[in-house]
């Protein structure tokens, strides 16, 4: 499991684990039922405190992702598509909110960001 921390983020640290655990979930890098690292040897590989791998963890679990078996370890979670889905598109719908913002920050208008949407999408609508 690769996880890349970046000290300058704004993003704390056990949210960085989060967010880079739940895209390897979502893309399938992580499968249902592999383990994860235990939260000392992710503590001790990304040189933190256990207790930011605790966090991380936690939140993880609440939220679905991971379950936790007393004794044996932190597992992914067999994930429902259509939950899979969901999460995707509420992350789709985050970023591309941020990417308004930017647009409306140096005053592009509707019609240039859906024109960069469709070039970064992969072409020109057909329309």
């Amino acid at each position: 499991m690769d996880i890349i921390l970046s000290n300058s983020s704004d993003e704390p640290i056990y949210a960085q684990i989060i967010s880079q655990i739940k895209a390897q979930i979502l893309s399938g890098t992580l499968s249902p039922g592999e383990a994860l690292p235990s939260m000392r040897t992710l503590a001790a590989q990304l040189r933190i405190s256990v207790i930011t791998t605790k966090r991380a963890y936690e939140e993880l679990e609440r939220e679905g992702f991971i379950e936790n078996f007393t004794g044996k370890g932190c597992f992914v979670k067999t994930q429902n598509t259509d939950f899979l889905r969901e999460e995707t598109l509420r992350q789709t719908e985050e970023l591309l909110a941020k990417a308004c913002e930017k647009a409306r920050m140096c005053g592009l208008s509707s019609d240039e960001l859906k024109e960069m949407i469709d070039l970064v999408y992969g072409g020109e609508n057909d329309d």
